[in-house]
């Protein structure tokens, strides 16, 4: 079988989260491209097909220049150290974890969307980011495996400390990888401030694996993947097990557990000092609109924020969406996530 289609996402899980402009490129006063095109910053997993973009250009004379800038974290800095001569007009992929940072640095524009979206994704309480779509994180089991020893299937975190699962799982380092952040917020949220330090041990003990992205945990440790690797349980999306299944219709030999799952939305934002906020409104409109949300799903394996927008069948079949994810408060998230890091190291790493 040929790799995940999950694999497009994964420089987001991939991307290192250190503070680096890498990949960045000065475009002049305002960020406009100088043939008049508003320029899009993004994470390099952003990916829609070349007809949906060229429908924005047709319906409103407006070409997108769109330049990547690394992962969420990485879009982040950028903003920050081009504050004084911005680099682009438009930002697409700054999640929940590290939303916080883009607002307190004062780097976008406030923008009121026209397209309605359920009050549930909006960014508590400042009006510069848009949801655009989201996605849960969670955990992912090898169904197969589990059958075919007669190992009971899991069903959440705590069950990936019992002897059982001894050396069973593969999760990603939280410095290096978006989902391995999420899935450590998910242990915070759960277990506490004062457990998950606990829960961690625990499962240090049980051979827990780290590794360092999405790309080597689901491709190549993971035995339900492509990979047929050793361990049949990981950290990936609720919407993984779509990528896998068969294509006569047959069900994925994996399963996304929905009481693991921790949400993460994307935003979009108009940056701040633009020179082309007009056009910048105007495509943050368009990424709301029925082509792009109807094409998220098989183009990034994210779902859209847009009620009533159809989803392909094997999302509705195959792809959980548990009805009450674990979130954070993105100011908690942003005033302790670097020392919550920083403990996960020590505790693991040494």
């Amino acid at each position: 079988m040929a790799a995940s289609p999950r694999a497009v996402v994964a420089g987001c899980a991939l991307a290192t989260l250190l503070p680096a402009l890498a990949g960045c490129s000065t475009i002049g006063s305002g960020g406009s491209d100088a043939d008049g095109a508003v320029v899009l910053l993004t994470h390099d997993s952003f990916y829609l097909p070349e007809d949906v973009l060229d429908a924005f250009e047709a319906e409103t004379g407006i070409a997108i220049d769109h330049r990547p800038q690394g992962d969420a974290g990485q879009l982040v800095t950028g903003l920050a150290l081009s504050r004084d001569r911005p680099i682009g007009d438009v930002v697409f992929g700054i999640d929940n974890t590290f939303a916080s940072r883009a607002v307190a640095e004062d780097v976008l524009e406030p923008y009121e969307a026209s397209t309605a979206v359920p009050q549930r994704f909006a960014y508590p309480g400042d009006p510069v980011l848009t949801p655009i779509a989201y996605g849960d994180v969670c955990l992912n089991i090898d169904t197969r495996y589990f059958a075919d020893r007669g190992i009971p299937e899991p069903t959440s975190l705590g069950d990936l400390a019992d002897p059982r699962y001894r050396d069973l799982a593969v999760v990603q380092n939280p410095a290096t990888s978006s989902p391995g952040l999420a899935f450590l917020l998910a242990t915070i949220e759960e277990h506490g401030e004062d457990g998950w330090q606990d829960y961690w041990t625990r499962l240090r003990d049980n051979g827990v694996l780290v590794v360092d992205g999405w790309t080597q945990a689901y491709t190549v440790e993971f035995s339900g993947s492509a990979g047929e690797g050793p361990r049949p349980i990981v950290v990936s999306y609720a919407t993984s097990p779509p990528a896998e299944a068969g294509p006569d219709g047959a069900p994925p030999p994996t399963r996304a557990l929905p009481d693991t799952c921790f949400r993460q939305i994307e935003y979009a934002g108009i940056v701040a000092g633009t020179a082309n906020a007009d056009a910048a409104g105007e495509l943050i409109e368009f990424l709301l609109s029925p082509a792009v949300q109807e094409a998220l799903p098989e183009s990034m394996y994210v779902l859209p924020v847009v009620e009533g927008t159809p989803l392909p069948e094997a999302f509705d079949l195959h792809a959980p969406r548990p009805a009450e994810p674990m979130s954070m408060d993105p100011g908690r998230i942003g005033e302790n996530r670097d020392e919550w890091i920083s403990q996960w190291r020590a505790l693991m790493l040494g």
